[in-house]
């Protein structure tokens, strides 16, 4: 007989030696050698990352807990590790950032001995792992065992949300991040500084599984939370044509086993520029569905809800009514704007989203918006839309619309997922554009189906109407996290400008945050492939001067440079168009100094044609010089921006 010690100890020792026998160790490195992951295999998988010398993501598990299975990533073999590596340039449909995308990573997939899998991919800029599966049939996904670990100091950027059921349009709440209490959440993308070393957190290819969002641990730490499967969505009295009272199953979702799984990615930089610039969640998403794109155009759009059809020095009433989207149609070809939305009220009702109110005759405006060059969108609530979609959209591109843009989804369940690629799909049959507004981030949709030309799922510009929240600071932090994960319909070009001692909430006649060269810049630095004006044409024609320079700035690049930029605080852009550069330059509250190097210009002699915050602006932000200088590649110019401040330019060949 023996102790109770003596007895523990071998069985112990044996589990032990049994576990490290099932260890082992993978190391994965980016192109340029500086980014290396560690994926460690045991009891369950880790994995880690480190830029040069720095950890920036410390041990963080990763599972995927199945029905009848559990999670498929514990105490598993590896049958099969496969290396590779993979440089491609590639043509995007919409050239949001690029007109080609250069694609260099390293990967490593291994494969488990119960038909699943796990693949990691390392790039210059970020890494990202998936979890794939072989084995056919119905699977029900209960939990996914996600650890987003840091080291100690880590600060956070964090989108935080009160409920699953949003619009997504946050603040990003800045916080050591184990102060979070636990249980706190955010959407995606969410940003943190470990190390001083800049990572930004999001997802790539989601398809047929809910969005992710990431609790805070109360420790360095985060980790994933999903809505579940919707068993139950009953409308809320009042507001029964857009808000419903959900209730969830307990899993997250009911797919197939032969499947690939959402990529989880990192952009991973010292670098804040590389944010910007990156073009991760692209790279790792779907090509594209469609047989045939080239039907799908880009473009500017006059839109009125934002400036609540305020027309002025008209001669009839202003209103949702035929006249007045007839004179957004004459501005919109005045300026060669390529689209003019419909937005809330042209329908009969909001349920009835196939007759136009008494007022509109929606078929008379797409025809007279041909005959001037100039497409329609129109505007459906999600719910409605969702009832009859194929009617609904067969009669839209019937009439000849240009394209939808679809509202108040307000979820990121499974079949919210499954509804916005089933809208994409069914749009592009009758040639329509989609602008999911009222949703969650991009999320890769847009590669797979290139007629998804933009996203809200940001705290826009239409805030204003109703809050003060929309503050340079705020404008100034979205290009490095929410527009990381793509475009986003902020909505621009507003003209009431003030700063916050002069600002005023207004409803029907919204002011915006910041001067007036800090909103022209957005067109430089903001990304959306179909464009806003967001201030009423009346409003347009009365300053010639600033709406003439909008207009000139397209909706997607052949070329993008971040020239200068700091998280939160300030951003220089170039984008290029063909032989024409176009620039942007906002700050937060601080006024700064930048200075643009031309060094990207070509050979030869160039007009730069700018806009920027006059000598008054500190006082008065609407105050806006527009100059007119010689430049060359040899040149740089200082430029000033105010608190709040901004300056734009275009710089064509002379």
């Amino acid at each position: 007989m023996c102790s109770l010690i003596k007895c523990i100890a071998p069985a112990l020792l044996l589990s032990l030696v049994s576990l490290l026998a099932r260890a082992e160790t993978y190391q994965l490195e980016s192109p340029d050698g500086r980014l290396s992951l560690k994926i460690e295999v045991g009891e369950s998988i880790h994995w880690s990352a480190t830029l040069g010398e720095t950890r920036v993501i410390a041990p963080s598990r990763v599972g995927l807990t199945l029905k009848g299975t559990g999670d498929i990533a514990h105490k598993i073999s590896i049958a099969d590790a496969q290396r590779r590596e993979v440089q491609n340039t590639l043509t995007p449909v919409v050239t949001d950032k690029n007109a080609q995308i250069n694609e260099h990573y390293r990967a490593l997939s291994l494969r488990f001995d119960n038909g699943y899998g796990l693949d990691f991919r390392a790039y210059n800029d970020g890494a990202a792992y998936r979890f794939t599966g072989s084995k056919d049939g119905p699977i029900v996904v209960e939990n996914e065992i996600l650890e987003l670990n840091f080291p100690e100091l880590t600060e956070t950027l964090f989108p935080e949300e009160e409920s699953l059921i949003s619009h997504y349009e946050r603040l990003y709440v800045p916080a050591r991040l184990s102060e979070l209490e636990a249980g706190r959440f955010a959407s995606l993308p969410v940003y943190f500084s470990a190390n001083d070393i800049n990572v930004v957190f999001t997802e790539a290819d989601l398809s047929d599984y809910p969005g992710l969002f990431v609790s805070a641990t109360g420790g360095n730490g985060v980790t994933a939370k999903h809505p579940g499967v919707v068993t139950e969505a009953t409308p809320m009295p009042g507001s029964e044509d857009r808000n419903q009272h959900l209730s969830f199953a307990s899993h997250i979702a009911e797919t197939t086993g032969a499947r690939d799984f959402p990529w989880r990615l990192a952009i991973i930089s010292d670098k804040d520029a590389d944010l910007v610039q990156s073009e991760l969640v692209w790279l790792l998403s779907r090509d594209n569905q469609l047989a045939e794109s080239s039907w799908i155009k880009p473009g500017r759009i006059a839109w009125d809800w934002y400036n609540a059809n305020n027309l002025f020095g008209v001669n009839f009433k202003a209103g949702i009514n035929t006249q007045t989207y007839k004179y957004y149609i004459d501005f919109a070809a005045q300026y060669g704007l390529e689209y003019v939305i419909l937005d809330e009220g042209w329908t009969k009702t909001t349920t009835n989203i196939v007759e136009s109110n008494p007022e509109m005759d929606v078929q008379e405006l797409i025809r007279y918006g041909k005959e001037k060059g100039v497409g329609i969108i129109l505007w459906a609530l999600w719910g409605p839309l969702d009832k009859d979609y194929q009617n609904i959209l067969k009669t839209y591109g019937e009439w000849g619309a240009a394209g939808i843009k679809v509202d108040f989804m307000q979820r990121a369940d499974q079949y919210m997922v499954n509804y916005y690629e089933k809208i994409a799909k069914e749009a592009a049959k009758h040639q329509l554009l989609v602008d999911y507004h009222g949703g969650f981030k991009p999320a890769g949709l847009r590669r797979a189906y290139p007629n998804v030309m933009t996203y809200e799922g940001v705290k826009g510009n239409e805030n204003n109407k109703w809050s003060q929240d929309i503050t340079p600071e705020h404008t100034v932090t979205l290009p490095f996290i929410r527009m990381v994960a793509g475009p986003m319909d902020f909505t621009p070009g507003a003209l009431r400008n003030a700063h916050l001692e002069q600002h005023h909430i207004s409803h029907f006649r919204p002011v915006s945050m910041g001067t007036r060269a800090h909103q022209v810049a957005m067109y430089a630095v903001y990304e959306s492939a179909l464009q806003m004006l967001c201030e009423s044409p009346s409003t347009y024609l009365r300053e010639p001067e600033v709406t003439e320079f909008i207009a000139a700035f397209p909706s997607v690049w052949d070329e993008t440079r971040v020239l200068d930029a700091a998280v939160a605080d300030y951003i220089l852009v170039a984008r290029r168009k063909g032989d024409t550069w176009y620039l942007g330059a906002m700050t937060d509250d601080t006024a700064r100094t930048l200075t643009v190097d031309f060094s990207f210009l070509g050979e030869g002699d160039y007009q730069l044609d700018l806009i920027r915050d006059g000598l008054n602006t500190e006082h008065y932000a609407e105050d806006y010089k527009r100059e007119q200088r010689p430049v060359n590649a040899s040149q740089s110019l200082p430029i000033k921006l105010a608190s709040g401040g901004g300056w734009a330019g275009i710089v064509r060949k002379r």
